[in-house]
């Protein structure tokens, strides 16, 4: 009974993810949203639309439902007890969200084993890639001509096919989100895509199979920084063993949050400040620096000053870049997702007692894993206007 239960619900938030991203999907297709109460909104979306949101959500949720049947089906081959996938639904009604904050599978036993650990970790992400690339392909190769781009806005017919020229240049786009780039999403757009068909920047998320695939691509990267129980640790936990990992990854989670934090102080800030606003700037240091201290607090339990002093350094690197490469910026975002990865999933591995290493095979797996990773993330995978 209880399992019957339990596959009622996971099949129950599989279709309502199914019906939030096909919601999701229909809101950035057309750039507008659905109606809501107690919202006046001009033009809503309506049924007709969110039945074109399908374009969208069976793609997404296809690449995402491989990327989990890729994790089941290695554990099930290594005989691990583990649950189906729970789909995540998200869908607020205002804003732009992507109808899901993911899915997961739970394993329900301790995994002593590296090679296990190896092979469930990188079974998902390569199963979800393989999908995503075919996707993007497709959606690439079979651009619609530019003329698609008046359906979603009509006022811009009337500059003909030169309109990106006219709108971009008289148009507030303040507030307007943009996708990024990536190697592969970039060899897409220049090697893959018909020239005359390629949207401009601002109109390329109107695009269901375009935006289904950077997404993937987007989330693929992050399930890959190869840090601790993300997908990413698991492969290079299993390539260089647990004693190495303790060295790696706090250094490449420091790089990350050092990263992520470029630009967001700069010191003629503080330099050409009046007096009031200088002090307020202290004190939104202050804070910065304690909460790049929480992220860093478990890194190591053997003196608590470590993580107040890699807060200081990250601070000094972040400065110091400032003052040689104006230009620099990180990612502010990626601090929300450091502070998740630092206090809540872990920065470390958890040890197994099967240390032995990995076969021929699985380390070449493993290192064009790492490989695929550095092809997908993008260094600002969303641009706000």
């Amino acid at each position: 009974m209880k399992n019957q239960r339990t596959l009622f619900l996971q099949i129950s938030l599989f279709i309502v993810t199914l019906a939030t991203t096909s919601l999701s999907g229909a809101e950035w297709m057309f750039g507008r949203p659905f109606d809501l109460p107690f919202f006046k909104i001009e033009n809503p979306l309506g049924w007709s639309e969110f039945w074109q949101g399908f374009r969208f959500s069976i793609p997404f949720l296809g690449i995402l439902t491989v990327h989990e049947f890729g994790h089941y089906f290695a554990a099930k081959r290594h005989h691990v007890r583990v649950t189906l996938p729970y789909y995540i639904p998200l869908w607020l009604g205002f804003g732009q969200t992507i109808g899901t904050l993911g899915a997961f599978i739970r394993i329900k036993e301790f995994i002593r084993s590296r090679v296990k650990y190896f092979d469930i970790g990188i079974a998902g992400p390569l199963a979800g890639f393989v999908v995503a690339v075919g996707v993007l392909w497709y959606g690439f190769a079979t651009l619609p001509t530019l003329d698609y781009i008046f359906k979603i806005h009509p006022e811009y017919q009337k500059f003909g096919m030169g309109f990106a020229r006219v709108v971009y240049a008289n148009q507030n786009t303040s507030g307007n989100i943009l996708l990024g780039d990536n190697l592969l999403f970039s060899f897409f757009k220049n090697y893959v895509a018909d020239p005359t068909r390629l949207p401009p920047p601002q109109e390329i998320m109107h695009y269901p199979l375009i935006l289904a695939g950077y997404l993937a691509l987007f989330f693929t990267s992050l399930n890959l920084i190869p840090i601790g129980q993300l997908d990413g640790g698991h492969v290079l936990y299993g390539l260089i063993g647990g004693k190495n990992f303790k060295i790696v990854a706090p250094i490449l989670f420091f790089v990350f949050i050092t990263y992520a934090g470029l630009g967001s102080y700069r010191p003629d800030e503080f330099a050409i400040a009046d007096n009031g606003a200088f002090w307020q700037k202290i004190g939104s240091l202050g804070l910065y620096i304690l909460f790049l201290q929480i992220c860093f607090s478990r890194i190591t339990d053997e003196n608590p000053l470590t993580s107040w002093m890699l807060a200081l350094l990250s601070v000094a690197i972040q400065f110091g870049a400032a003052m040689l490469f104006p230009t620099w910026e990180g990612y502010p975002q990626f601090l929300v997702f450091g502070f998740i990865l630092g206090r809540i999933l872990g920065v470390h591995h958890p040890p197994t007692e099967d240390i032995l290493p990995l076969n021929r095979t699985r380390q070449i797996l493993g290192w064009l894993t790492l490989l695929i990773f550095v092809l997908c993330f993008s260094p600002k995978p969303f641009v706000i206007m």
